[in-house]
């Protein structure tokens, strides 16, 4: 309760800011501001005059991102900086998942942090130290978000983290050249890439899948991609939810089910491993050459996410609808139904200071979206806000991808293993899968493995 008066006075102090927003971004035509990068190009502080003027005060974000990616959310932050006056402190560092929840018992924690997974966030959240989102950021979310990703922000039903990037995992990379010289369509039910993998095995040219889970200690969490991808098109997004919150087992038969569904697919020596080996072989390539195969012409077909792209252009492959390499989604059952497999990151809040407050709404804002988009210069960043103008996305992937989360028919769903606990999410599910392919383990076996990992409450 003491936060509901925490709030009434922070929205009384916002709104004495707000008298003085045309300050805020005060030029010449008291709407622009001079460009912070320097090129002489004016910035649109209109925008930003909710936001109050707020020189002098600062606020401290704490993230994964660094090096390249850290600096595209340095800079995505520069118009806000630029026409509020605010101060940005920001701390991008890879040990985040494992100090974070360390710094908040400690007291120690950043203003803002962004959470690289639900999981995460929920644990906390458990602490009592994260605010409940404000009304602004909740009714951002609401307006630009779907409700599966407003539901991840929140527990009992109230919001305390609002979405910021997101990615897709749901894809299968393909040759349009080559599926042209094949005269192969892009399958448009799971039914239908059944049958062109049956089509492609038929013709000879080439076995159709190559797919690789290796990532040194975290090997086999391709393989749990796979697997949460197929549960939620062969069982359905509930039985999804279910199976993720441990109200189904994970032994269960829906579940094994889906196992079988995908070894339609990945345990025939027929369709795998094209290019590299046989089935065994899948348990030893490193995820990041697994696909590289298709622009030999080795294989057709590759599943994995939307980041994949950067593989393929590092190769100096071109990355489109026209190019070397494109992607499909990968189809479900129901052509009506348009379930999507992805990651992404949560905003929550440790302080409620209006400059606070100010910085997370624009996190949750079109105008955020778009600055972090420019900013992105080489792609491999999108998100799931359908404010976004799809054509500040600088690469035609981040496009691909953003249109199917923006779609109001996909029902979206987190990566299920981030969000079991980590002693089967990180660790049973990963050697588990890995098991499955490098010693052809069947798939009850490792279902019921999996299930004896997890914590008995």
């Amino acid at each position: 309760m003491k936060r509901s008066v925490g709030r009434a006075v922070m929205a009384a102090s916002l709104g004495l800011a707000l008298a003085g927003a045309m300050a805020a971004c005060a030029d010449s035509d008291d709407k622009a501001s001079k460009d912070p990068s320097g090129n002489g190009a004016k910035v649109d502080c209109g925008p930003y005059q909710k936001y109050g003027d707020l020189k002098g005060k600062s606020i401290s974000v704490y993230t994964t991102f660094v090096d390249t990616e850290g600096a595209s959310y340095e800079a995505s932050f520069k118009d806000f900086t630029e026409c509020t006056g605010a101060e940005i402190k920001y701390e991008g560092s890879k040990s985040l998942t494992a100090d974070v929840l360390g710094r908040i018992e400690a007291g120690a924690i950043a203003d803002v942090v962004a959470f690289p997974q639900p999981g995460l966030l929920r644990q906390a959240i458990a602490t009592g130290k994260v605010l409940e989102a404000p009304a602004d950021v909740a009714t951002n979310v609401d307006k630009y978000w779907t409700q599966s990703w407003r539901d991840y922000g929140s527990v009992d039903g109230k919001l305390y983290a609002a979405p910021l990037g997101a990615s897709v995992k749901s894809l299968v990379w393909y040759s349009p050249t080559a599926f042209a010289s094949a005269g192969y369509q892009v399958p448009e039910t799971w039914d239908d890439l059944l049958k062109l993998t049956a089509t492609i095995t038929s013709d000879g040219l080439a076995k159709p899948w190559c797919a690789g889970i290796a990532d040194g200690e975290a090997t086999g969490w391709v393989a749990t991609d796979w697997v949460e991808d197929m549960v939620l098109r062969a069982a359905g997004p509930e039985a999804y939810d279910q199976w993720v919150e441990h109200t189904i087992a994970f032994n269960d038969p829906k579940i094994v089910d889906s196992l079988k569904e995908m070894s339609k697919v990945l345990r025939d020596d027929k369709n795998v491993n094209a290019g590299i080996g046989d089935i065994q072989s899948i348990a030893a390539t490193t995820w990041m050459d697994a696909g590289t195969p298709i622009l030999d012409g080795q294989c057709y077909l590759h599943r994995q996410a939307s980041f994949y792209g950067g593989n393929f252009t590092d190769a100096g492959a071109k990355v489109a609808e026209d190019g070397d390499v494109w992607a499909f989604y990968l189809p479900s059952s129901d052509p009506s139904s348009k379930p999507i497999l992805g990651g992404g990151d949560f905003v929550a809040a440790f302080a409620d200071r209006p400059e606070v407050v100010a910085f997370q709404t624009y996190l949750s804002s079109p105008e955020w979206a778009n600055a972090k988009a420019k900013a992105t210069e080489g792609g491999g960043w999108t998100t799931a806000n359908n404010g976004l103008d799809k054509a500040n996305l600088k690469s035609a992937v981040d496009q691909l991808a953003y249109g199917l989360l923006a779609d109001p028919s996909a029902e979206f769903r987190f990566d299920g293993s981030d969000l079991m606990p980590a002693v089967v999410g990180s660790d049973a599910f990963w050697k588990e899968m890995t098991a499955y392919f490098a010693e052809n383990k069947a798939e009850q076996a490792v279902a019921d493995a999996i299930e004896a990992a997890w914590p008995k409450d």
